[in-house]
């Protein structure tokens, strides 16, 4: 993350709603009800972890709840769509993600226009990826993991939250940076399972979804999308290194 916990809560809590609210809404002491905040990911996923600490402090700090609501498929398509047909009124609200960028370029008929029917409100985080396999993967460096794959094309999984979806993309450019292939299985659900049991063998996951795990010995991090390293993992390599597979 390139600002720390407190930091993007102060952040959305100071300033998440007052640009997308009318005056009269402010007169009427917004908000009145309790909001829905829409999370286009499931349960556990880096999205969810987020919406639910940033509706946790809204709702200390406002004095009304801000409920997560999940509602996950079609690479983000179908909670976005869902915010985007809701009544403007500040209480339906989007967690959105580098993936709505990405839908727009690779979506020709969606039901609703991004940039058009989602006004934007606040930047609350910035999320490197990271390259994670289970601890049993035969691989324990970035070098030693592209090198696999050039020996075993077409016979890794790597897993995602849906065509499109940022982890797909990341692993999409991996693989066309250091000529590997690899099979990818796109997830409605969570993925975290079926990597842990080691029935796919990497994903290019959020660093707050796939951080604590990491931190337990449950995964193996191989690498970060970010130019610099993360903080939070100094000896991890950034995508500078990626394209030599260091």
């Amino acid at each position: 993350m390139t600002i720390d916990r407190r930091r993007f809560l102060e952040l959305a809590g100071g300033a998440a709603l007052a640009p997308a609210l009318s005056h009269s809404a402010w007169a009427q002491g917004y908000p009145a009800r309790p909001v829905q905040l829409v999370v286009a990911y499931p349960p556990g996923s880096g999205p969810d972890i987020i919406a639910r600490l940033t509706a946790q402090h809204l709702s200390e700090r406002l004095g009304q709840q801000f409920i997560v609501e999940n509602r996950p498929g079609a690479s983000t398509n179908i909670g976005t769509e869902y915010v985007a047909k809701a009544e403007p009124d500040g209480y339906t609200i989007l967690l959105p993600v580098s993936t709505n960028a990405v839908n727009v370029a690779l979506y020709r008929n969606l039901n609703f226009d991004f940039i058009r029917d989602i006004a934007p409100i606040a930047g609350i985080a910035k999320t490197p990826f990271i390259i994670v396999v289970p601890p049993s993967f035969p691989a324990a460096t970035l070098s030693e993991f592209t090198a696999y794959l050039k020996g075993n094309p077409n016979k890794v999984n790597v897993a995602s939250n849906g065509i499109g979806s940022s982890p797909h993309v990341c692993a999409e450019l991996f693989q066309l940076m250091t000529g590997t292939k690899m099979v990818h299985v796109p997830y409605r659900g969570n993925y975290m399972p079926d990597l842990l049991a080691g029935q796919v063998q990497v994903v290019f996951a959020p660093i707050a979804q796939a951080l604590p795990l990491i931190r337990d010995g449950k995964l193996r991090a191989l690498g970060v999308t970010t130019a610099q390293r993360a903080a939070a993992l100094p000896d991890i390599p950034c995508h500078r290194r990626v394209s030599e597979g260091l």
